[in-house]
């Protein structure tokens, strides 16, 4: 299928993430589609190497009704460079629109399968700032430490993720 996904990706107080993205394939409970990063004000660095930047490539999975996203980033040059996964509350569908709410805390995975977990100190401050409460903040650890869990067992992602890649499309 071809065609636009509506995506609103939104970040507790108040900031939301509005676009349009190219669907790659709607598989119903799974949205593939594809897009570039962009709007950032500095490059994500992982355990020292820079893993996202604008301009970089993604092909993103969201999983309906599932506690999280994962993008396949890939550089300029269509090199992969990693997974990127989000925590979230909740993902869910209506019609052509995507609805996300992020939960502060990432996982960045490297093609070795060496997994880092991200933003720990923006969960503490949404919690310490009241703009979580302490059910949200435990849900968003137990979450990613599932995920972190099933990444060492190789349990995770899950297969479909392989299926695709950005220079097939």
């Amino acid at each position: 299928m071809s065609g636009k996904i509506h995506l609103l990706y939104r970040r507790l107080p108040n900031r939301l993430l509005e676009r349009d993205d190219e669907v790659v394939a709607d598989l119903g409970e799974v949205i593939v589609a594809k897009s570039r990063f962009s709007g950032m004000l500095a490059p994500l660095r992982v355990n020292g190497v820079e893993v996202i930047k604008n301009g970089y490539r993604m092909l993103y999975f969201a999983f309906i009704g599932e506690n999280y996203d994962i993008l396949k980033v890939y550089d300029e040059n269509g090199k992969f460079k990693g997974l990127y996964i989000d925590v979230l509350a909740y993902t869910r569908r209506e019609g052509n629109t995507l609805e996300m709410l992020d939960l502060f805390l990432d996982i960045f995975v490297f093609p070795s399968g060496e997994a880092f977990l991200l933003d720990e100190d923006e969960l503490e401050m949404a919690l310490n700032y009241g703009v979580i409460d302490r059910g949200t903040f435990n849900f968003a650890y137990r979450v990613a430490r599932e995920i972190l869990e099933k990444i060492k067992r190789k349990e995770f992602p899950p297969d479909i993720v392989w299926e695709y890649e950005w220079r097939d499309l």
